[in-house]
């Protein structure tokens, strides 16, 4: 899969979580839905105006977006999750939130 196809991907899986519609992310990106649906099929690549109105508008950053994660080893990632949950327990409210999400997650 190209970069324009796992781009699109991603803008998409971010838009769905963050329960916008494609209109309402392009009228917040100021472009048409149906460029909007060209760029997340990958048909279409991002101007870099797009893309900065696009990261704003889902509230990330470019590096998440740009992140290839299935690209580093599992002990790396699991290196990584261990450190950021370590950091996440010393606040009481977000280990609370983390243990729900855990427990979703088994559910599948």
């Amino acid at each position: 899969m190209g970069i324009k196809q796992e781009l699109g991907k991603k803008i998409k899986r971010m838009r769905l979580n963050r329960g916008l519609t494609q209109e309402q992310l392009a009228e917040a990106v100021n472009v048409s839905q149906r460029t909007l649906s060209g760029i997340e099929i990958g048909e279409n690549f991002v101007t870099a105006e797009t893309f900065d109105r696009i990261v704003t508008a889902l509230k990330t950053t470019p590096d998440e977006l740009f992140a290839v994660n299935h690209l580093r080893g599992q002990d790396e990632i699991f290196s990584e999750i261990q450190t950021d949950i370590y950091s996440i327990s010393q606040d009481p409210l977000k280990l609370d939130i983390l243990y729900n999400v855990v427990k979703a997650l088994k559910k599948e």
